[in-house]
């Protein structure tokens, strides 16, 4: 059995399978064919619904993005928090 290579989706193009696997479904597919169509497991589609059920291909977009800058600012503010503590320790004189 050859194992297949993990792909990376981008937003769009998993708003796009979404759509698309509700209307092979719509049309009368079972599961087991729309999942070997868009070449995806049951779990991550479960998992793209849950995520990004009802979104517009923007609006996924602009959620990566945001939690990519949330993710960034929240580095920002470890940072700072451990010099603070750095400099309150050292201006103790604790050391």
């Amino acid at each position: 059995m050859t194992t297949k290579r993990r792909k990376r989706h981008s937003p769009e193009q998993i708003v796009r399978k979404l759509r698309d696997a509700d209307a092979m479904l719509n049309a009368g597919k079972d599961l087991a064919a729309v999942l070997q169509a868009l070449e995806v497991s049951e779990s991550t589609l479960d998992r793209w619904r849950s995520q990004y059920g009802g979104m517009k291909s923007a609006e996924a977009r602009r959620l990566k993005e945001l939690e990519h800058e949330n993710k960034r600012l929240k580095m920002v503010v470890a940072e700072l928090t451990l010099d603070n503590r750095m400099l309150k320790h050292v201006t103790e004189g604790n050391w």
